[in-house]
């Protein structure tokens, strides 16, 4: 979503003073460093061992888990700044005008997740299997948040605590206590299929947390029109109260994720213990890990944009057309590699189960992490023209569709 100046004070702090529309670098850079740590995961997911969980202590290796973990930080931080995107475009729409246009993008982001996305996911159109994840929870935040925009900012940042503090209080309850409707408890809570049979359908990113997570990203919003100074220690401040919060919950063991941490067999698997925190759904623990350390560096990308990661912004400035078509390429070349390696691509285009998601791999499908980390930067690198011409294109033309993509 594009973030426009908010007031003379952003003006000043983003160094930007054109006369209509400005972005504000800090949360375009961080954006844009996320989204690329993000294409990692998915390279990994198409390359990797499909059968494996990089988290499992008693299966992983500690660059395997660490390679998963760097990625866990993406899904918070998109939907803190989806929030915070949506309160700076306040600063050219009416609240009516903004929350028809929130209501409108979660529909199609919800579409692009159900049609063009299991697409790029799966290379089929059979539905036996379809995966609801980011783009879907993504389409409900917003759509929520067409409503949650009139609510005042203090019952906002309350019921958004609530809802990241307080949903682990319900990891006891079962969808099957509430009979017919479980499925719903799934869509709010707990990941499960809504709907089995000859065509699936799996809730992987559950809505409360990140309905918390949207709405005080939205609150954050409102420090964009402070002064930089009052801004930037906020965002210090909270951070590393968020993260200081992380360590002293997660050494009591008592409360914020379902999976306590143990001593292990050496300080660095002790460590990866401790950091081993659930993401479906996300904790409270998994969230104050990733969003306490990502909001010290909003507020140093806030002072200064660090010449090295310029071309970040390219990508933070167009997220979902990157989103988009990272997926297409990775899947494509997945199906090169496993022509090239087997001569046979046909299980390439079947996923019948989520034990075979998002295809049907072949024996001994695993390339190994230093192949893994080598094609997710041909992956960066390949969609950089795209983006940046894309970035033009929206630059040069204000086609109210531009803002869909």
């Amino acid at each position: 979503m594009d973030t426009a100046t908010p007031s003379p004070a952003v003006r000043a702090a983003t160094g930007d003073v054109s006369p209509s529309r400005v972005r504000i670098e800090s949360i375009d850079l961080l954006r844009g460093i996320i989204i690329v740590i993000m294409a990692l995961d998915h390279v990994h997911d198409f390359f990797g061992a499909l059968d494996a969980s990089p988290t499992n202590l008693a299966t992983t290796t500690a660059g395997l888990f660490f390679t998963r973990w760097i990625t866990h930080f993406c899904a918070p931080v998109f939907f803190l700044l989806t929030g915070t995107g949506a309160c700076l475009t306040l600063q050219r729409m009416s609240k009516g005008e903004l929350s028809r246009f929130l209501l409108t993008r979660g529909l199609w982001l919800i579409v692009l997740e159900v049609v063009v996305m299991r697409f790029a996911l799966q290379f089929n159109v059979d539905y036996q299997i379809t995966l609801l994840t980011v783009l879907w929870a993504l389409g409900w935040a917003m759509i929520v948040l067409a409503g949650l925009i009139y609510v005042p900012t203090s019952a906002l940042i309350a019921l958004g605590v609530v809802m990241v503090a307080g949903h682990n209080l319900l990891d006891d309850v079962q969808a099957d206590a509430f009979g017919p409707f479980a499925p719903l408890w799934s869509v709010l809570h707990a990941p499960g299929f809504v709907h089995t049979g000859a065509h699936a359908v799996f809730v992987a990113y559950p809505l409360l947390p990140w309905l918390g997570v949207t709405a005080l990203g939205y609150a954050l919003g409102h420090s964009y029109g402070w002064s930089a100074e009052r801004r930037r220690t906020l965002l210090l401040r909270l951070g590393l109260g968020l993260s200081l919060g992380f360590v002293l919950l997660r050494l009591l063991n008592m409360y914020g994720d379902p999976q306590p941490w143990s001593v292990q067999h050496s300080p660095l698997w002790t460590l990866l213990s401790f950091l081993n925190t659930q993401k479906y759904p996300p904790s409270l623990l998994f969230l104050l890990m990733t969003l306490g350390p990502a909001l010290p560096l909003l507020c140093a990308f806030d002072a200064n944009t660090p010449r090295l990661l310029r071309p970040a912004l390219v990508y933070g400035k167009v997220p979902l057309f990157f989103y988009v078509l990272h997926f297409y390429l990775i899947h494509l070349l997945a199906v090169a590699a496993c022509y090239l390696r087997y001569g046979d691509v046909s299980g390439m285009f079947r996923s019948p189960d989520l034990g075979h998601f998002p295809f049907t791999a072949p024996p001994g499908w695993d390339v190994g992490l230093p192949a893994i980390y080598l094609l997710w930067a041909c992956v960066v690198l390949a969609l950089y023209p795209l983006c940046r011409w894309y970035v033009g294109l929206k630059r040069r033309r204000k086609n109210w569709w531009l803002s869909y993509l």
